[in-house]
């Protein structure tokens, strides 16, 4: 089964989240654990917990089904040893927080070295980090993902990537997660069945499709190579509609998370169902 759906909002109440999803009558959906733009949030009750997991239940929704996205505020390769210990303590805050919730994964931006390290000291850097933050929580995949790559922004090309699995202790316990319009600005062509198919053996030969737990699928507003992070909706931005039908007839993407994270919320209920029709 393909696990469609929206990034969604967990205003109100992280027990929301699945609710949300329901509505648009996703498949699966990604969402955030606590305000993603700072750095403590209150702790949940054991009420929030319990509202959450018996909403998930209620609304037909598995851990396999969700991808978690950690704080944009989170930087582990942060050369700034201040910066990086707030940025640890906010990482692990929100494994926890995945961990009480019932959720096997969390996903996470690489982060920048602010063109204080080389890309190598920085992959070490956030490799390490990984450790650091495995060793003190149990159960939850930590879960890189691409990027665009502007500024000092690691995780663009696939081979950095693979330069921090390659630095992690407990390759069991991290993953990677794939975003088309990142991995687009980022210089890989997906407009094409073919373009999609030699990037696809490219990341399979460099990182490994063992690793894959879930996609980001979103159009571009920028060009190829662009190195800009701007999402636009499917099929109507320079990356194209075949990228996804692609993804939708290839079983490699069956049993994970594929989130929309398109900046138009009135289209996502039509962006599930076009996804959908694409079987």
């Amino acid at each position: 089964m393909y696990y469609i759906g929206p990034h969604v909002s967990i205003g109100g109440g992280v027990a929301n989240a699945p609710k949300n999803a329901k509505a648009l009558g996703a498949t699966g959906f990604g969402m955030f654990v606590k305000n993603q733009r700072q750095w403590t949030a209150a702790p949940y009750t054991p009420a929030d917990i319990e509202a959450f997991r018996q909403q998930m239940t209620v609304d037909g929704y598995t851990a396999a089904q969700v991808m978690p996205h950690a704080g944009y505020l989170i930087n582990l390769a942060n050369p700034d040893e201040e910066a990086h210990a707030k940025s640890m303590g906010a990482l692990i805050d929100e494994i926890r927080r995945c961990m009480a919730l019932g959720l096997d994964k969390l996903n996470f931006h690489p982060g920048s070295h602010l063109r204080k390290l080389t890309p190598e000291a920085a992959c070490t850097r956030v490799a390490q980090s990984i450790n650091a933050a495995l060793a003190q929580t149990q159960d939850v995949t930590l879960v890189i993902e691409n990027t665009a790559g502007s500024g000092g922004n690691l995780g663009a090309p696939f081979e950095e990537i693979r330069a921090i699995i390659d630095g992690v202790d407990d390759r069991t316990r991290v993953g990677v997660c794939l975003d088309t319009m990142h991995a687009f600005a980022a210089g890989y062509d997906l407009r094409t069945r073919d373009g999609f198919l030699t990037t696809m053996e490219h990341f399979d030969r460099t990182v490994g499709f063992s690793y894959l737990r879930g996609m980001h699928l979103n159009d571009s507003k920028v060009a190829l190579n662009s190195r800009v992070d701007r999402h636009e909706s499917l099929g109507r931005g320079l990356l194209g509609i075949e990228v996804f039908r692609c993804i939708m007839t290839d079983a490699r993407f069956k049993n994970m998370p594929l989130v929309l994270e398109t900046p138009n919320e009135e289209l996502w209920e039509q962006e599930i169902q076009q996804l959908m029709a694409m079987q």
